[in-house]
């Protein structure tokens, strides 16, 4: 990772623990020309879902480089906590992680122990493209630990009940609020707007306003009433849609218009 890329993820890092307004792309298929074409579109950093999608390693590698590439700071979510797919993730010069359904502070030690360079963590020191294949190793090895972004999914009732805790440690920065698994937590699948969902949601974001990180989660039908209705609730920064939901609601969208044409014939 180069310098101007250390300096694009501590830049990050940074406006998530200032809070400021920010907005992302999620990403969830692994061609690189879509991560480019997201990085064109504004958005201060970008996500990968590799959780619910079939991106694997060596692709996860390409959306980052694209999205870097565009200098758009880009955060995978690995499929699971093992450090077997948070390494190479970090390795191939990611700016940090989201973790998925966090909810103990063990899981919490652990996530830091992965992707923190010793004295805070166990990562271990290699050379790859995150430090430039040798070239930034130094620069790379020394800042990491400041410049990177650690950030928790929170997704269950058990999440939300521990959320104090997950929220004392002062590696983490951001945090994600994953409406559809909460929603199903609480036993109402799927009805994100559920006043369950929306009192579990609310006491997260007052913890992350309390400890001073940036709280935030997805919506998938973009429009400005729906980003407004987020911010008033207090979220920082918002995950205008996907190329998944974008590209789906294209074709329910043509599929009425087919529909509409044929029936006026």
């Amino acid at each position: 990772m180069s310098k101007s890329r250390l300096a694009k993820a501590r830049q990050l890092k940074e406006r998530l623990r200032k809070r400021e307004l920010m907005f992302a792309g999620w990403i969830s298929f692994a061609h690189p020309s879509i991560t480019e074409t997201f990085a064109r579109a504004s958005f201060d950093f970008l996500f990968i879902d590799m959780e619910h999608s079939t991106i694997s390693i060596e692709q996860g590698q390409r959306i980052i480089a694209a999205s870097q590439a565009e200098d758009v700071p880009c955060i995978p979510r690995p499929v699971s906590h093992n450090n077997d797919y948070i390494k190479p993730l970090l390795e191939s010069g990611a700016d940090g992680v989201l973790a998925q359904m966090v909810e103990t502070p063990s899981e919490v030690r652990h996530l830091i122990e992965c992707t923190k360079y010793p004295p805070l963590g166990r990562r271990s020191y290699g050379v790859n493209r995150a430090q430039w294949y040798g070239f930034d190793f130094e620069d790379y090895i020394h800042e990491w630990n400041t410049c990177s972004s650690l950030m928790l999914q929170i997704e269950s009732v058990e999440g939300v009940r521990n959320i104090e805790q997950l929220l004392s440690f002062d590696e983490v920065d951001g945090v994600m609020i994953g409406p559809l698994d909460l929603s199903g937590s609480l036993g109402v699948p799927g009805d994100v707007n559920h006043p369950k969902v929306i009192e579990a949601s609310q006491r997260v974001i007052d913890q992350c306003r309390e400890r001073g990180i940036s709280c935030g989660t997805q919506i998938s039908n973009v429009s400005p009433d729906g980003v407004q209705h987020l911010l008033d609730l207090g979220y920082t920064y918002t995950i205008l849609g996907s190329d998944l939901f974008a590209l789906c609601q294209w074709a329910k969208d043509t599929s009425d218009l087919i529909q509409s044409i044929k029936h006026q014939q």
